[in-house]
């Protein structure tokens, strides 16, 4: 074994899952509803907001989901009062996230819970929720990935991606691009 680690086998993790907090025909029925209903442009915010209660999510008053947002499992979604969702947002919540009140979280952003402990030989699981407490602004193209809590009010950059804590009243810029010349 070198610093990089073993070497993978991935054929050991197959059908080991992670806890997906509710049975098959659940699964089955937010896959089918997702993709026919809740995810369309025609689909009004007042159902869209019904809808993730209906499977589960604890959803604030003043709640407001934009067409084209995924939600991997709803009922491990907790969204405070008048949060926004922008269009296009994924939401990979295969742990919880918690959105505080008064978050913006804007188009094409993404939140992931889930991954992989890159030392393992089977790849195992190494998932962590996610929490933007109140008042935090996560840009657009932003990443947020598991195990993170943005503090409050703090303001997360366009195409930032974030791997740690960050303090409240932070603002999180992505790298400056370098520019070589010809």
């Amino acid at each position: 074994m070198s610093d990089a680690g073993p070497e993978r086998t991935l054929a050991a993790l197959r059908g080991h899952s992670y806890d997906k907090g509710r049975g098959l025909i659940w699964q089955v029925l937010w896959v089918a509803v997702s993709t026919l209903v809740f995810t369309q442009v025609w689909c009004p915010n007042r159902l869209r907001v019904g809808i993730l209660r209906l499977f589960g999510a604890d959803i604030g008053s003043g709640v407001l989901i934009r067409h084209r947002v995924s939600v991997q499992w709803p009922w491990k979604l907790t969204v405070g009062n008048d949060s926004w969702v922008g269009t296009g947002a994924e939401l990979y919540n295969i742990e919880p996230i918690t959105l505080g009140s008064n978050v913006c979280v804007s188009q094409r952003a993404y939140l992931c819970t889930g991954s992989h402990d890159r030392r393992s030989p089977t790849f195992d699981y190494d998932n962590g929720p996610i929490v933007v407490e109140d008042g935090v602004w996560v840009c657009t193209g932003a990443t947020i990935l598991r195990g993170v809590t943005i503090g409050a009010h703090s303001v997360v950059g366009a195409t930032s991606l974030v791997s740690a804590d960050v303090p409240p009243y932070s603002l999180v810029r992505p790298p400056p691009p370098v520019v070589t010349p010809r």
